[in-house]
């Protein structure tokens, strides 16, 4: 298995990864990334973005899921935040470390370029909140503001340690 930055040949895997993820929970409704208008072009919309980037999962040649980075807005204090985007793996992967791998990776990039990472998800995915806890993210009580994704309803930051 490999993570490598996404191409735009794997747009329609990714993409078909996160919708088919998004219905099998329930979450194929207006206000998730279901919706998310770059969703067939990812590739294109990472490297549009400042210090941003998306990085997929492959076993044996073939996209198994994928995570990105992207800027999110600026803190009070002026440290830049940025939000931990699209962690999604195809069912039959799941559970085999791949989503640490991908976090271990955007992670490391994100303590780069930031100062803090934000996530949006729900507490119906408690698989996740509880990958997203290990990793140091605490629970908010709101959205920070510029949230997008309005179905969400659990809101995590972390403070990012910087790398040299």
């Amino acid at each position: 298995m490999i993570t490598r930055p996404i191409e735009q040949r794997d747009n329609a895997a990714v993409r078909e990864i996160i919708r088919e993820s998004l219905e099998s929970h329930g979450l194929a409704i207006p206000g998730s990334a279901y919706f998310d208008p770059q969703l067939g072009e990812l590739a294109q919309f990472y490297d549009s973005l400042p210090h941003a980037g998306y990085w997929v999962v492959e076993v044996e040649g073939r996209v198994m899921g994928g995570v990105g980075i992207a800027p999110f807005g600026i803190a009070p204090f002026g440290t830049a935040i940025c939000e931990l985007q699209k962690l999604y793996l195809r069912p039959e992967v799941q559970g085999r470390g791949l989503s640490r791998l991908l976090m271990d990776e955007a992670l490391s990039f994100a303590a780069c370029h930031y100062g803090q990472c934000y996530l949006e998800t729900t507490h119906s995915l408690r698989t996740a909140c509880i990958l997203y806890e290990k990793y140091g993210f605490r629970l908010l009580p709101e959205p920070l503001p510029g949230s997008e994704h309005s179905a969400m309803d659990a809101w995590y930051l972390k403070d990012l340690e910087p790398h040299p």
